[in-house]
């Protein structure tokens, strides 16, 4: 489904000795592949339209190469998407691709009707058509525990907790304070991260999920492998608990910068996602333009 990887020296090497019809030719047997039998293929761009320029593939020329409509997805807002727009729509007209229209994701629910309204307007300047716009909510954005442990790396220490890697995280609390401190912030859907020597903080969260709103999950940092009776502790907690090797900063950052994607797994996130698009994009007219 992604016939060319582009690695560190790939472009270097594009540059030596330029080879794109081997390249298209890779492209087009993959689509052939995928199309098999299909009444249409999405295929999902690597990023604005000259993403890929520099070795002569940009998106905008892919596009070209499998005779692809567009459907450009912005972010929220109108200034700045409409202008992000109008440089996609100059490349891909360039390549004689058509554009289906547009679909501004992202936007504040409260703002949902604000922008619609003017958005439709500008582009509307452009010569395109506003196909939808997608309102923001959280939950989309949260990772789950799986997303994190595969980030990390991470041992999980409670086997029996497997099934709640899917556990959505809200929030994220770094252990780094006193337990007493420390247990003001055990709520659901919090994400402790602790070195894995602090068992004082791991046997209060132990104890507070004794009838309270249970954590989404903790991860012990350092690589810091807790006495044997914690352990034996942790295998009860009802949430995962992770090891990962990476000392606590470098934990808490990898969490924050994590690109979260919505997982085969992620079922209700699938659910709220197919609800979203039937409700505020325009499937019906984007399937008449095909």
């Amino acid at each position: 489904m992604s016939p060319i990887a582009v690695e560190p020296d790939f472009t270097r090497k594009y540059l030596q000795s330029s080879n794109r019809d081997a390249l298209v030719k890779k492209i087009e047997k993959a689509f052939d592949r995928v199309a098999w039998e299909k009444d249409f293929v999405l295929c999902e761009g690597s990023g604005h339209a000259g993403v890929g320029a520099v070795f002569d593939l940009s998106n905008a020329q892919v596009a070209k190469v499998l005779k692809a409509k567009v459907v450009i997805v912005s972010r929220g807002g109108i200034g700045k998407p409409i202008d992000e727009v109008a440089l996609n729509q100059a490349l891909f007209e360039k390549e004689g691709v058509e554009i289906i229209g547009v679909i501004l994701n992202k936007v504040l629910p409260e703002k949902v009707d604000y922008v619609s309204e003017f958005a439709r307007r500008g582009l509307k300047r452009k010569g395109l058509e506003l196909l939808g716009v997608v309102p923001h909510l959280n939950i989309l954005s949260s990772p789950n525990l799986a997303l994190i442990r595969d980030e990390l790396n991470a041992e999980i220490l409670n086997s029996s907790s497997t099934k709640r890697l899917h556990n959505l995280v809200d929030d994220v609390v770094v252990g780094a304070m006193g337990v007493n401190n420390a247990m003001r912030f055990f709520k659901r859907g919090v994400l402790l991260i602790t070195p894995g020597d602090r068992e004082d903080i791991i046997l209060a969260a132990a104890a507070g999920t004794d009838g309270s709103p249970h954590l989404a999950g903790i991860v012990l940092t350092g690589n810091l492998r807790p006495s044997d009776g914690v352990i034996k502790v942790i295998r009860s907690m009802p949430f995962p608990v992770l090891l990962a090797k990476d000392d606590i900063y470098e934990v808490a950052s990898k969490v924050h910068d994590l690109t979260v994607k919505t997982r085969p797994d992620d079922t209700e996130k699938i659910s709220i996602i197919r609800d979203l698009i039937a409700e505020h994009v325009d499937v019906n007219k984007i399937l008449r333009a095909l």
